[in-house]
C-alpha cells in the first residue's frame, strides 16, 4: 500500500484550531470550577446575585509578541457561572501592548467572582502556549522552511485538551492528542522487540490492532534503526536526540531510500537550536519546550463598582 505524502506546511500566518464540542467545554468548564470552589465560597456567597460588569484585561502581552488563545474555554468557565463574554480581541490576534480591554463579562457577581480565577488562568496558560508556538513557527519561516512545527504529549495533566487547542491557535500542529492517535514504539516499546519477534513482527502486530485508519511512526536513534524502522513500514520516523549533524545525515538516508517516508526531528530542539534542526529532508520538528516551559501570559479581571442607591428624602 502507498504511503501518503509527508505533511505539507499550513500558509504563513497565525494557525487556526477548532475548539471542542459544546458539551466538552462545559464538561471541563465544570471540572475545573469544581477543582477551585469544591465548597461555598463565603466571600464570593457574600457578593450575592447582583448584576455584575467587568473588564478582562491582558497585563503587558503585546510586549513580547503575546497570542490571545484559550477564549472558548474561558467563555465556558463564565457560561456555566451564568456569564455572559463579549471579546474585544479575536481568538489568535496579537495582543495589544500594555493593559488593554480584551474582554468584557456580564452576569451575577456571585457568578463573575466564581469564575475569575480558572478563566484567568486558563486564558494565562494558553495565551502562553500559543505565543511560543508562533515564535516557533516565526523562527522556521524566517529560516525559509516549509515543515510542519508540533508540540508533543509533555502536557498539563487535566489540561492537554486546552494546551493542544493552543498549539494550533498559535501556528503549530498539535501532534497526537494522546495514545489512542498516532500509533508510535517508542525506545521503550522498541526494547522489546527482540520478544515480539523482532521489530518487523512488532510492526505488523501493532498495524493489525490499530486498524487501518491510523498512521504508524517509529522513535529511532541512528540512521541504521531508522532505516531498518521505514523498510519494516513505519510511515513516521522519528529522529530522536540526534545532533544536528547526525541527524540531517540520517534523515538525507532515509528520504533516499524511502522517499514516501516522514521524517521528523525530536529531542531537546528549543528556540535557540530551532534553526539547526531545519533542512531539506526534515518533514516535522516536535518541540516539547512549546507546551512544557511556556511561560503563561498576565490577565486581570476588574469588576466595575455598583453604585450605592440612595434613598429617597
Amino acid at each position: 500500500m502507498a504511503r501518503p505524502p509527508p505533511p505539507r506546511s499550513a500558509p504563513p500566518g497565525r494557525g487556526w484550531a477548532p475548539p471542542p464540542p459544546p458539551h466538552r467545554l462545559r464538561s471541563l468548564a465544570r471540572a475545573w470550577l469544581d477543582e477551585d470552589a469544591p465548597w461555598p465560597d463565603a466571600a464570593v456567597a457574600a457578593a450575592g446575585d447582583a448584576a455584575t460588569r467587568a473588564q478582562l484585561l491582558s497585563k503587558g502581552g503585546g510586549g513580547s509578541g503575546g497570542v490571545l488563545a484559550g477564549a472558548p474555554f474561558a467563555e465556558a468557565v463564565f457560561g456555566v457561572s451564568g456569564c455572559r463574554v463579549t471579546w474585544r480581541v479575536p481568538e489568535g490576534a496579537a495582543l495589544p501592548p500594555g493593559r488593554a480591554l480584551v474582554a468584557e463579562v456580564e452576569g451575577p457577581a456571585a457568578g463573575v467572582l466564581g469564575g475569575e480565577r480558572v478563566a484567568l488562568n486558563i486564558l494565562g496558560r494558553c495565551s502562553g502556549v500559543a505565543s511560543m508556538a508562533a515564535r516557533a513557527v516565526g523562527v522556521a519561516r524566517a529560516q525559509g522552511w516549509a515543515g510542519v512545527v508540533a508540540g508533543t504529549r509533555k502536557t498539563t495533566p487535566g489540561f492537554r485538551l486546552a494546551e493542544k487547542y493552543a498549539l494550533g491557535v498559535g501556528g503549530a500542529d498539535p501532534h497526537r492528542g494522546g495514545l489512542g492517535g498516532l500509533l508510535l514504539l517508542k525506545d521503550n516499546h522498541r526494547a522489546l522487540a527482540a520478544a515480539a519477534g523482532g521489530l518487523e513482527q512488532m510492526i505488523w502486530g501493532v498495524r493489525r490492532a490499530g486498524g487501518f485508519t491510523r498512521r504508524l511512526g517509529v522513535e529511532c536513534s541512528s540512521a541504521a534503526e531508522a532505516l531498518a524502522a521505514a523498510g519494516a513500514g513505519a510511515d513516521i520516523v522519528l529522529l530522536d536526540n540526534l545532533a544536528p549533524q547526525e541527524l540531517h545525515a540520517a534523515a538525507a538516508q532515509v528520504k533516499a531510500a524511502h522517499p514516501g517516508v516522514t521524517v521528523e526531528a525530536s529531542g531537546g530542539i528549543v528556540l535557540g537550536t530551532l534553526p539547526q534542526f531545519l533542512g531539506p529532508h526534515i518533514d516535522v520538528v516536535s518541540m516539547g519546550c512549546l507546551t512544557h516551559s511556556a511561560p503563561a501570559l498576565d490577565f486581570a479581571l476588574r469588576v466595575a463598582e455598583i453604585p450605592v442607591p440612595h434613598a429617597e428624602s
